[in-house]
C-alpha cells in the first residue's frame, strides 16, 4: 500500500494505482487514454516514469515543475499530488423559481437530486416550499471519461461506478443539511433525477443494454426506493427515494422531469426545449403532440475536444464579440482568457465567419486563429463543433418535420443546462446551430431538470401525471430516420 496526499489529504491506494483513480475531481475527458493531455497535476514522489503522452503533451518547463498527466502516471509509493482548485465549474443549480408546496412528498425536510453527465446539482426545502440550500459539485465518475459511452465500457471492464456516484450523492445531502442546520437524518423524502445512464449507474443497473443495438431501456424507473437500498448512509434508512420515469434509452428522466418544468401538457402552446449537452435532449410540443429525440451531439460544447477548451469556469472565455473587425473576448470571471468554454466556441464561430476568416464549409487553414493570448482555434475544433451543431439543429429541424411546422410557427424555445444559459441566439443561428427562426425566442431555463425534480417534492400528485405524458411522448429515433441523416449532413455547413 502507499499514501497518496491529494491537496494535504490523504489517501491509502495500491501501488500501480493509476492516479486519475484518486483524483475524481480533475477532469478526464478521454476517459484515461492519455489523448487530451487535459488532466495535469503537479505530483512528487514515488511515481512511474514519464509515459510517451506524458512527453507529447508536456512542456519541459512543465515537466520540470512536477507536472504530470494523471491518467498516466501510476503510483508506485508515497506521493503528493497538488491539484488546481482556482475557479470551480459553474454547476448550475439554479432555474425557475420553485412553486410553493402543494402536496409535498415528505412531512419535515425534503431534497431534489439531478445527476447530470458532468456535475450533481441539489436542493434542500422545507414542508412549506421555502429553499432553504442547494449545492452542487463534479459528477466522480468523470474520473471514468467526459462521456457516457466510456463510463459504460468501464462497467463492462468491471469497474465500480456505483459507489463513488452514491457517496457523492450522500456528501452533498450531507452539505445542504449542514447548511441549512439541520440533521441530515431529518430529510425524510427525496426526488433523484438523470438521464437513463445515470439513474442506471446509481442504481447499480446493468448498462450495457445503452451500448448496442437495440437500444432498450434497461429499467424503466419511475419507483421509489429507501435510502438505505441506494448507500445513502447520511439518511435515515427508511428515507424515501423516488426516481422518476425514462420514456426511452436515451430520452431520461432528466428530460421528463425538465418538460414538467416547462409546462408540457399544461396547454396548447407550440415549444420546443433543448438540452445541448454530450447527448442533446429535445422536445417540441404542438396542440396535444408531443414529440421527442435524443442526438449524440458529443461534448464539443462542454469544452471538451476542443484544443484550448474547458468547462465553463473561471477564466473560460464565454462570450466573443467583434469590436472594430477584431475579436473582443470576455471570461468567466472577468480575468485573464485560460480557455474556451461551448459559448465562447459559439461566437468565435460566428465571428470567424462573419469576418470571412472561416467559408461555409468551416475551413480556416492548417494555422490556427487566436482569440487571446495562448488561446486559439485549430481547424479540428471547427470540425469538432460543426459535428456538434449539425446533430443539434438536425434534430431540431426533424422534430418540426414531424410536426409539420416551421421554425417561425414555435413561441419559445427553452434552452436548459449551463451552456444554454450564456447562448446567444443571434449567433446560434448564424453558424447553424439553431433554426433562424427560432433565434428570437430563445428563452434559457437554467437547470430545468432540477426545477422538474423540485416540482415532483413539493407536489406529490404532480408525479401522477408523468405516465400519461410518457405515453403521449413519440420518440423520433433519429439514427433510422433518413430526414435527420440529410439534415445533419447539410448542418455541417455554416
Amino acid at each position: 500500500m502507499a499514501t497518496v496526499w491529494v491537496n494535504g489529504v490523504p489517501h491509502r491506494v495500491t501501488a500501480g494505482t493509476r492516479l486519475s483513480e484518486v483524483l475524481f475531481d480533475a477532469p478526464h475527458p478521454c476517459a484515461g487514454k492519455g489523448v487530451c493531455g487535459k488532466c495535469r497535476v503537479r505530483a512528487v514522489g514515488a511515481l512511474s516514469p514519464l509515459s510517451a503522452a506524458e512527453e507529447r503533451h508536456l512542456t519541459a518547463f512543465e515537466i520540470a515543475d512536477g507536472v504530470r498527466l494523471s491518467c498516466c502516471a501510476l503510483v508506485q509509493g508515497d506521493c503528493r499530488v497538488t491539484v488546481s482548485t482556482d475557479g470551480a465549474m459553474a454547476v448550475v443549480v439554479d432555474g425557475k423559481p420553485s412553486a410553493m408546496a402543494a402536496a409535498p412528498a415528505f412531512a419535515a425536510y425534503g431534497a431534489a437530486v439531478d445527476i447530470g453527465t458532468t456535475t450533481l446539482a441539489a436542493r434542500l426545502y422545507d414542508a412549506a416550499g421555502n429553499r432553504l440550500a442547494q449545492d452542487g459539485c463534479i459528477n466522480p465518475q468523470v474520473a471514468f471519461g467526459a462521456d457516457v459511452l466510456s463510463r459504460i465500457q468501464a462497467a463492462g471492464e468491471g469497474r465500480d461506478l456505483t459507489t463513488p456516484l452514491q457517496n457523492a450523492v450522500n456528501d452533498l445531502l450531507q452539505r445542504l443539511a449542514s447548511e441549512a442546520d439541520i440533521d441530515p437524518a431529518a430529510i425524510d423524502g427525496i426526488v433523484i433525477t438523470g438521464n437513463t445512464a445515470m439513474l442506471c449507474f446509481f442504481t447499480a443497473t446493468d448498462t450495457a443494454p445503452l451500448a448496442k443495438a437495440p437500444f432498450t431501456l434497461p429499467r424503466a424507473f419511475g419507483e421509489t426506493l429507501s435510502a438505505l437500498q441506494l448507500g445513502l448512509t447520511a439518511l435515515s434508512a427508511h428515507t424515501a427515494v423516488y426516481l422518476p420515469p425514462c420514456a426511452s434509452a436515451f430520452i431520461g428522466a432528466d428530460a421528463i422531469c425538465a418538460a414538467l418544468a416547462c409546462g408540457v401538457g399544461l396547454d396548447g402552446r407550440t415549444f420546443m426545449l433543448a438540452d445541448m449537452g454530450t447527448n442533446g435532449e429535445m422536445l417540441l410540443q404542438h396542440k396535444d403532440a408531443l414529440y421527442a429525440c435524443s442526438t449524440a451531439a458529443g461534448p464539443a460544447f462542454e469544452g471538451v475536444g476542443i484544443s484550448c477548451g474547458m468547462p465553463a469556469m473561471a477564466g473560460a472565455i464565454d462570450e466573443v464579440a467583434l469590436v472594430n473587425g477584431q475579436p473582443t473576448v470576455h471570461t468567466i470571471g472577468g480575468g485573464k482568457a485560460v480557455g474556451i468554454c461551448g459559448s465562447g466556441l459559439v461566437d468565435a464561430a460566428a465571428c470567424l465567419l462573419a469576418t470571412e476568416e472561416m467559408d461555409k464549409t468551416g475551413y480556416i487553414g492548417d494555422a490556427p486563429v487566436p482569440l487571446a493570448e495562448h488561446i486559439a482555434l485549430t481547424q479540428e475544433d471547427i470540425r469538432a463543433l460543426q459535428q456538434a451543431k449539425g446533430a443539434v439543429c438536425g434534430g431540431l429541424q426533424t422534430l418540426l418535420h414531424r410536426a409539420d411546422l416551421t421554425a417561425d410557427e414555435v413561441e419559445v424555445l427553452y434552452v436548459a443546462g449551463g451552456f444554454g444559459s450564456r447562448l446567444g441566439g443571434r449567433n446560434a443561428a448564424a453558424i447553424g446551430l439553431i433554426p433562424r427562426g427560432l433565434a428570437s425566442c430563445i428563452q434559457p431555463v437554467g437547470n430545468a431538470a432540477l426545477d422538474g425534480a423540485s416540482r415532483l417534492l413539493l407536489d406529490g400528485s404532480a408525479r401522477d401525471r408523468l405516465p400519461a405524458l410518457i405515453a403521449k411522448m413519440q420518440v423520433v429515433e433519429l439514427a433510422t430516420d433518413p430526414y435527420f441523416v440529410d439534415q445533419f449532413v447539410k448542418n455541417m455547413a455554416f
